[in-house]
C-alpha cells in the first residue's frame, strides 16, 4: 500500500478497492470463500483474465486477500480474504445492500442521458 495523505476514510477505503473489478472480486470471495482463479473469473461476470489477474494482484499487496498455492501438479492455487480483507468486506455490505434495495432507481438513473 502506498503512503499518502487521505481525505477522510471513504478516501482510504476507495484507495483499495477503487473501480467496479477489486470490489466484485472483494465481494465475491466474502460470499463464497477461498476461491480458484478460474471459479473467480466465473463468478465475477464479465471481468477478462488479465483484469482478474491484476486485481488479485493488487489485492494482495494492500494485504486484502491471500494466495495459496498448494504445490500440486496441476498447479491448486486458491485465493481467499484476510481479516483485514473480511474486515473491509463487512464495512462494505451496507453500502452492497443499499444497491440492492435501490438497484431499480439507480439503473433508471444510469441509463439517463448527462445533462450540462
Amino acid at each position: 500500500m502506498t503512503e499518502r495523505g487521505f481525505y477522510c476514510g471513504l478516501d482510504a477505503a476507495l484507495s483499495v478497492v477503487g473501480g467496479r473489478w477489486k470490489f466484485l472480486v472483494l465481494w465475491q470471495l466474502a460470499v463464497h470463500g477461498p476461491q480458484r482463479f478460474g471459479q473467480l473469473r466465473r463468478l465475477v461476470d464479465g471481468i477478462t483474465e488479465k483484469v482478474l489477474i491484476g486485481a488479485l494482484k493488487d489485492l494482495e499487496a494492500d494485504c486484502i486477500v491471500v494466495r495459496k498455492d498448494f504445490q500440486e501438479l496441476p498447479p491448486h492455487v486458491e485465493y481467499s480474504l484476510t481479516p483485514f480483507g473480511s474486515s473491509l468486506a463487512e464495512a462494505l455490505r451496507p453500502l452492497c445492500e443499499w444497491g440492492y434495495a435501490h438497484m431499480d432507481r439507480t439503473g433508471a438513473l444510469a441509463s439517463q442521458p448527462v445533462r450540462s
